[in-house]
């Protein structure tokens, strides 16, 4: 057995995209995209829309990495980021996003978030045994 890439996802994000979902939809821009855990973490940073906007961007370059696009039933909360004791972010899936990952083999996650005061990044690389 090998293991090899099974896709490869990458998003930018203008963070001022995200400020005005906080602003127009406060607390319902928050419940619909992120999970507990990602905005518990984000709401504790100093520039709270810089953290959800990378997060933004891991949930886009997952979809594409899987090669759905925001379909077959993922919702946003069914990607996560969460935060290794280290920092390192790690990818969290569940939900249809889980159940797809299972059917089509996946095996490994890998996530790299970046920011600037004005944009997030983020690439996802999805492996699987051959």
């Amino acid at each position: 057995m090998r293991t090899m890439i099974y896709g490869i996802g990458m998003d930018l994000v203008e963070t001022g995209r995200i400020e005005e979902g906080m602003r127009k939809f406060p607390d319902r821009f928050i419940r619909k995209m992120y999970t507990d855990v990602e905005a518990a973490y984000c709401a504790a940073m100093p520039a709270p829309a810089l953290h959800y906007a990378a997060r933004f961007a891991a949930k886009e370059a997952f979809l594409k990495a899987l090669g759905t696009g925001k379909s077959h039933g993922i919702g946003w909360r069914d990607v996560g980021i969460e935060n290794l004791s280290s920092g390192q972010p790690v990818l969290s899936i569940t939900g249809r996003a889980k159940e797809l990952m299972e059917e089509r083999g996946i095996t490994q996650t890998h996530v790299s978030l970046t920011h600037t005061a004005t944009h997030a990044a983020a690439v996802v690389v999805l492996e699987k045994v051959d």
